[in-house]
């Protein structure tokens, strides 16, 4: 039977003890969709949708990779690593939808998904608010992990 890994003995919440683990190379891949409406998506011109705030790509590519970089910030138990890389993609699907990848690498001794998860959303987000002048109907529909290697489990996500 699984057991939640971030509760201790006595039911509370604690962060995971990897102080007797082994550093070994870690990878993630994260991906966030977000659909948008035709008004958004008639402004993508190549590879890119530019707005009187910038480069809306360009500004979520940095601010998904400050995200995944603060992730031990933002969610209570996650360790604090510092990824010795990360980058984002984005990747038109279709007529109506972004792909966000974020892709994290470390070498540690715990896992650096949740590195990639934050980055993926954060990237998402972002796109977001910098087309909300255009359309509110911005919709966000899934973060998932898509895949892991190193340590204990590696994972594939199911098309």
């Amino acid at each position: 039977m699984n057991s939640f890994t971030h509760i201790d003995h006595q039911g509370n919440a604690a962060m995971v003890d990897v102080s007797q683990k082994a550093v070994s190379l870690r990878t993630a891949t994260a991906r966030s969709v977000v659909r948008l409406p035709a008004d958004v998506m008639q402004l993508l011109d190549g590879n890119d949708i530019i707005t009187p705030k910038g480069s809306v790509f360009q500004t979520a590519r940095l601010a998904g990779i400050l995200a995944a970089k603060d992730t031990g910030r933002l969610i209570p138990l996650c360790h604090s690593l510092a990824p010795e890389h990360c980058s984002i993609d984005i990747v038109k699907q279709g007529t109506d939808e972004l792909h966000i990848y974020c892709r994290a690498v470390i070498s540690a001794k715990t896992g650096v998904e949740m590195e990639a998860l934050v980055g993926a959303s954060l990237a998402a987000l972002t796109v977001y608010d910098m087309c909300k002048a255009i359309s509110h109907d911005i919709v966000i529909l899934e973060t998932r992990l898509i895949e892991k290697t190193g340590g204990k489990h590696d994972f594939r996500a199911t098309p």
